[in-house]
């Protein structure tokens, strides 16, 4: 199965998605599964993994519902407080919902650039294991050190990096992220998505050249057994359409034999989510 690892649904509201700034306009809309069906069988996309973008549990719920309306959503991500005092109790009372692979927190938009190694954040993430839950880690280059730490302390935890760690392609800066990407990768249990890429470029100009040290760089580290592909639908659209955001990928990857293309395509988040 071909699979898209990373896509978003939501019912707009300005106050909600309000980090859908001016320059995001276009996608200040409605995006349900009724939209992206359409998308995905002219894309020859066979399933997918619907990730939270707010943070309550209304939102996980959200996601839930639809995947069990739908049967190209695979998965779910969601969202719970994992710094929470009652989490041992919220990671139970989810862990019957056939649908939820894991869990993520909004990571880029704290503060604190250690916010991964709170002592609070580390006890809720010690739990997921019990449960054979994920973890999508969101984060921008400057919290990878951070990321190092935390994905070291849980060896047997299953960890994802969301958008290659939205490198700032825009502005050309490379190496530091490239660093800590080489280190982490070497981290077993940790997988990357080829996703969220041309969001981090120039949203008018960007061309697939641009990205491919950054994809270059992900598949060195990582290997094609732990990189997954992912749209990042809807929000890819402020820069380009589904068709190019797939294309970047499948050209990059089209001179790997074919059981590589597949395991990035699909199979890595098949064995990953357990879809």
């Amino acid at each position: 199965m071909t699979i898209d690892s990373h896509q978003h649904f939501w019912n707009y509201e300005a106050v909600k998605h309000s980090w859908i700034d001016d320059e995001m306009s276009s996608i200040r809309k409605d995006f349900l599964p009724e939209d992206l069906k359409k998308v995905y069988q002219e894309n020859g996309i066979d399933g997918c993994v619907a990730v939270q973008a707010d943070q309550t549990l209304e939102e996980t719920d959200f996601l839930l519902e639809l995947a069990k309306q739908n049967d190209f959503i695979k998965g779910v991500v969601g969202w719970a407080d994992l710094r929470s005092g009652h989490i041992d109790s919220v990671l139970e009372k989810y862990s019957s919902e056939q649908f939820l692979k894991g869990w993520r927190h909004v990571v880029q938009g704290e503060a604190d650039h250690n916010f991964l190694l709170r002592p609070n954040f580390l006890r809720g993430i010690s739990l997921l294991e019990k449960y054979g839950y994920t973890y999508d880690i969101l984060v921008f280059p400057h919290q990878l050190g951070a990321v190092l730490e935390f994905v070291r302390k849980f060896p047997n935890q299953r960890f994802v990096i969301d958008h290659i760690a939205k490198p700032y392609i825009k502005d050309g800066f490379y190496d530091g992220w490239a660093s800590l990407m080489k280190e982490i990768g070497k981290q077993e249990n940790v997988c990357c998505k080829l996703s969220g890429m041309i969001t981090e470029a120039d949203y008018n100009s960007w061309t697939p050249e641009q990205l491919h040290p950054y994809m270059h760089l992900v598949l060195e580290a990582f290997g094609s057994e732990r990189v997954m592909f992912g749209s990042d639908w809807p929000v890819c659209l402020v820069a380009g359409n589904y068709g190019q955001v797939k294309g970047v990928v499948t050209d990059f990857i089209s001179t790997l034999g074919k059981e590589d293309q597949q395991m990035i395509m699909g199979a890595n988040a098949e064995a990953f989510y357990n879809l």
